[in-house]
């Protein structure tokens, strides 16, 4: 194709990321990438009617992270196309999408598609493998039609006003001895919750555990007696496989 495609997305754990940027590679072999997990902008960036821009963010209680949110914000469009994707950890995804929805008409894109796909989730032992092969099969399918589409036709479930949610979790991560001070955390931290001492955490945190997933020592953790019984409980509730939805 010979528009520009461009991934915009919010991903503190790479689920987001690798469901976007698959569909982006459906669209276009080369392709940018505007990451805004850890930074916004810092300038407003506006995109043209020969665009195709594919935003997307992870489902937080059933909304959006109010951070990405913000930092999506940034992005405008010029009656410029796009795709609409939200990623959640097989409970369900709310109202995130039309959320997501919303917000990009309101900053001048035409919507073409949505979508809300299923990967890891934060928490317990959740459908740990995925997205896996056929999703990014379906996901690039999905991309194709909607792109080749002047507009989204299918209603997107969802209620407005919104259900609250969007602010994280309550999980703060710890930090084990071992903890060799490197400033991983500190520095790719979504919120900057995380203090200079690599272990002070503030209630920015979304309790994402991004902080956990990159400690190259594994000393961020979440051993607590309240969090194991908490992510056996979830794992055993979502441990059913719930497949992907597709809005063309």
């Amino acid at each position: 194709m010979s528009k520009q495609v461009h991934a915009v997305f919010f991903s503190p754990t790479g689920n987001t990321r690798k469901s976007v940027e698959a569909m982006a590679g459906a669209l276009a072999e080369n392709f940018e990438v505007h990451d805004v997990t850890v930074t916004a902008p810092a300038e407003e960036k506006i995109f043209g009617r020969d665009d195709v821009v594919i935003f997307g963010a992870p489902v937080y209680g059933g909304r959006i992270p109010a951070v990405a949110r913000e930092r999506l914000a940034k992005f405008r469009g010029e009656g410029t196309r796009c795709l609409a994707v939200v990623t959640f950890g097989n409970r369900d995804f709310d109202d995130a999408l039309l959320e997501l929805v919303d917000l990009a008409k309101a900053q001048g894109f035409v919507v073409t598609g949505g979508a809300a796909v299923v990967g890891r989730h934060t928490y317990g032992s959740i459908q740990v493998d995925r997205p896996d092969a056929a999703d990014f099969a379906a996901d690039r399918n999905f991309a194709l039609k909607a792109a080749a589409q002047a507009e989204i036709k299918t209603a997107i479930p969802g209620n407005r006003p919104y259900k609250a949610g969007g602010l994280g979790g309550k999980f703060r991560p710890k930090t084990a001895e071992n903890c060799i001070d490197c400033g991983l955390c500190v520095k790719f931290c979504p919120v900057q919750a995380i203090g200079a001492d690599c272990r002070t955490i503030d209630d920015r945190c979304l309790a994402c555990f991004r902080c956990i997933r990159i400690c190259p020592v594994h000393a961020k953790n979440m051993d607590t007696e309240e969090y194991r019984a908490f992510a056996q409980m979830f794992s055993e509730k979502l441990k059913g496989r719930r497949e992907n939805k597709y809005f063309l």
